[in-house]
């Protein structure tokens, strides 16, 4: 007799049977996994280190110049022929010949001759005596002439010593300390001067009343001149810019000027200091020839 088989023990036996199948194939495979994902782990863990990046070396470009257009051959400027200017000449200026000017005596002469009357001859011109650079009389410049009053009346002219020797000193003010010295000097040695036949002569803008009062007072024999209008004064150079105790006025510069047979200046003692002054005077004026 045939046994059949249980159905409930063939279902449960099928049943373990393909819970255990699977298990033997998924075994391979999960092994396979874990052996996929062991090293991408190991990976990840490690230091990256950057690789080092080298510059690209620039390549030069060559600038490739533009392509000019063309221009069209209607719009084309046409060259323009140049014209060639012609060379003017010029005229040289005619030079006309200087006319030289003829002095006026000498054109005055000839419209007398054409008039037919007969020229007249012009007096000889005296010429200024020459001044220094600052227009001061200087030594052997001719002595301006001079006639002035003197104390005591009268008038006494520079002529009347042609041919002599003349001194003459210019003072400030009469009756001052240091022209009154001066004054004394020169009159004690009067005979000095008389007997070396040397004329002494002081003159100052004094008028003659102050002049008189001076020469009494102090017993002066040396004529004392007035030039009241500083002409002869402002002639010699002795007026000009004076100053005391810091105030400045015109007055006379206290000079002496010694004048040569000749009529011209010896020499002149300017700013003069009155000690010893006159004597000095005296020995220079002997000297001169």
């Amino acid at each position: 007799m045939s046994v059949k088989p249980n159905a409930s023990k063939t279902r449960k036996s099928a049943a373990e049977s393909s819970h255990n199948a699977p298990s033997k194939t998924l075994k391979p495979l999960r092994a396979k996994a874990a052996a996929t994902k062991a090293p991408a782990t190991a990976i990840a863990k490690r230091a990256v280190k950057p690789a080092a990046v080298k510059p690209a070396a620039a390549k030069p470009t060559a600038a490739k110049p533009a392509a000019a257009k063309p221009v069209a051959a209607d719009v084309a400027a046409k060259p323009v022929a140049a014209v060639a200017a012609k060379p003017v000449a010029a005229k040289p200026a005619a030079i006309k010949p200087a006319v030289v000017a003829k002095p006026a005596a000498a054109q005055a002469a000839q419209a007398v001759e054409a008039a037919g009357a007969k020229p007249v001859v012009a007096a000889p011109v005296v010429e200024a005596p020459p001044r220094s650079s600052k227009g001061v009389l200087a030594e052997g410049h001719a002595a301006p002439a001079f006639e002035l009053p003197r104390d005591g009346g009268g008038m006494v002219s520079s002529h009347s010593f042609a041919g002599r020797k003349l001194v003459v000193f210019f003072y400030p003010r009469a009756s001052t300390p240091g022209c009154t010295k001066e004054a004394i000097d020169f009159t004690r040695l009067a005979d000095a001067f008389a007997t070396a036949g040397i004329g002494v002569l002081g003159i100052s803008a004094d008028n003659l009343k102050a002049q008189d009062a001076f020469r009494d007072k102090y017993q002066l024999t040396t004529p004392l001149l007035s030039d009241e209008t500083h002409q002869i004064l402002e002639a010699y150079g002795v007026w000009g810019e004076k100053s005391m105790y810091g105030k400045i006025f015109q007055g006379i510069l206290r000079t002496t000027v010694l004048i040569g047979k000749d009529g011209r200046v010896g020499k002149i003692w300017r700013n003069v200091k009155v000690d010893g002054h006159a004597d000095e005077v005296l020995a220079a004026a002997i000297e001169l020839e």
